[in-house]
C-alpha cells in the first residue's frame, strides 16, 4: 500500500512539474520572405479563468499593409504609425503604417479557443525571425506575450513568448 501511495505521488509531482505551455501563437510559424501571409493568432485560454476581452497584437518593422478580418462580436481597430524605415510596395513609397491591430469588446470564455486573423506582405529577409508581440486582456487581468529570445535562447527559455514567424527562402517568382 504505501509503495503504491508512494508511485502516485511520485507521478502526481512529476506531471504537476511540468505544465503544458499554452500560449497565443501564430498558427503557421514559417513563410517565404517577400510573400503574403495570413497570420492567424490562436488563442488557447483566457486568464487565470478569466475570459478574455481584448486581444492587441503589434506589428514587426518590415510587415507592411496589415488588414484585420472582421470577428463578429469584437470591435476592431488599427493604429497607424511612422514606419522605421520607408518601404516600396506596388509602386509607392510608404512612411505610414498600420504598428497596431486590437480587437476589443468581445468576450471568449476561458475554456473555449478561438483564432484572430490579419493579412500582410513580409520583408524579403530569408532567415529574418519576426515577433509579433501580443497582449491579452482578460476581464481579471492581463497577459503580456512579449518576451523576445535573446540570441542563443528559444522560446522556451522565456516566460511568455511573443508569437515568432521565420522567414524562409523567397518563393520562385515572387509572391
Amino acid at each position: 500500500m504505501r509503495i503504491m501511495l508512494l508511485a502516485a505521488t511520485l507521478g502526481a509531482a512529476a506531471l504537476s512539474a511540468t505544465p503544458a505551455r499554452a500560449h497565443v501563437e501564430l498558427e503557421t510559424d514559417q513563410a517565404p520572405a517577400g510573400a503574403s501571409y495570413k497570420a492567424v493568432l490562436m488563442v488557447p485560454h483566457g486568464c487565470a479563468g478569466s475570459p478574455t476581452v481584448a486581444l492587441r497584437v503589434q506589428i514587426p518593422d518590415g510587415v507592411v499593409g496589415a488588414k484585420p478580418m472582421p470577428k463578429p462580436g469584437w470591435r476592431v481597430t488599427t493604429v497607424v504609425g511612422k514606419l522605421a524605415k520607408p518601404v516600396e510596395r506596388e509602386g509607392t513609397t510608404i512612411t505610414e503604417d498600420v504598428r497596431e491591430i486590437d480587437w476589443s469588446g468581445g468576450n471568449l470564455p476561458d475554456g473555449f479557443y478561438d483564432e484572430f486573423v490579419f493579412v500582410a506582405s513580409l520583408p524579403d529577409q530569408p532567415g529574418a525571425v519576426l515577433h509579433f508581440p501580443v497582449i491579452q486582456q482578460c476581464a481579471k487581468g492581463t497577459v503580456r506575450w512579449i518576451d523576445i529570445p535573446a540570441a542563443g535562447q528559444t522560446e522556451g527559455d522565456v516566460k511568455a513568448p511573443a508569437p515568432a514567424l521565420t522567414l524562409g527562402p523567397k518563393r520562385a517568382g515572387g509572391d
